[in-house]
């Protein structure tokens, strides 16, 4: 079988997707720079789709006063009813925290954001952000700590993406409209441009090509199936639990109002 396994080199992986000249790239291939100005955002995608794996990168965000921009990271299946993993890191004022915003779009449907500060300033340096997907479970992990675990219920009538494959992508764009407290905070374009960084990214995932779906070996074509992928272990639901606690700001599962006081099935079942 293929080997899907996959680490750094932007040029062989991904494809620019806008914005040619907002977009750089390092010598040696493995470091990757998006740029927002008043003329363009930038973003670049994978070449290729994957069906299950987990995908880490490593990401600088905007520095300074960033209000308005949003950097994206995210496996999307680019269909009417698509299924979609975000991350979102929404800019804020000098001296403001960014925030992160986690959704999950299954089947054409999302309304299910999640956002919390971080525990250090994504600025100041690189920190890795990973996507695990597989038939049990999808976990966000900052710097390997679970923030967010969203379960196949799909059992119990709850949506869950397993069917169609993902690209990879991340943009840099403009979102004040909505990003900065509710889009109160535009941008300051004297403040331009706008640079997130991007590097050693990692993809092990099975690909998906025409109709089939290669993965590492042949022994492990179902590895996301293994006991070890299949849900949360005892040190991570403690630094689950430690994020949530401490860091978490917003929960679509306790927005009673938004929701009419019908919560959406998956908010009353386990996580792990």
């Amino acid at each position: 079988m293929a080997s899907v396994v996959s680490v750094g080199d932007f040029n062989k992986d991904f494809y620019i997707t806008c914005s040619p000249n907002h977009v750089n790239t390092s010598k040696d291939e493995h470091e990757r720079s998006l740029i927002l100005d008043q003329s363009s955002g930038s973003g670049f995608a994978s070449n290729d789709m994957f069906l299950f794996g987990q995908i880490d990168m490593q990401i600088k965000l905007v520095s300074g006063h960033s209000a308005g921009t949003v950097v994206a990271y995210y496996l999307t299946s680019d269909q009417p009813n698509r299924d979609e993993l975000d991350f979102e890191f929404l800019g804020n004022v000098t001296g403001q925290p960014y925030i992160l915003q986690t959704n999950i779009f299954a089947d054409g449907f999302d309304n299910r954001e999640e956002r919390m500060y971080l525990w250090f300033d994504p600025t100041k340096d690189f920190h890795t952000y990973s996507i695990l997907w597989n038939l049990h479970q999808i976990v966000f992990m900052v710097d390997w700590v679970p923030i967010r675990v969203y379960r196949n219920h799909a059992d119990k009538g709850v949506p869950f993406p397993r069917r169609q494959p993902m690209s990879i992508k991340a943009s840099l764009w403009n979102g004040d409209s909505w990003a900065t407290r509710g889009g109160h905070d535009k941008i300051d374009w004297s403040k331009g441009p706008f640079i997130a960084s991007f590097r050693n990214y990692k993809i092990d995932a099975c690909v998906w090509r025409g109709n089939a779906r290669f993965c590492r070996t042949d022994s492990e074509t179902n590895w996301w199936n293994k006991e070890r992928f299949s849900t949360l272990n005892w040190r991570q639901r403690k630094l689950f639990k430690w994020a949530i606690k401490y860091h978490l700001i917003y929960d679509y599962c306790k927005d009673n109002k938004r929701f009419n006081n019908i919560l959406p099935k998956e908010c009353s079942l386990p996580k792990y």
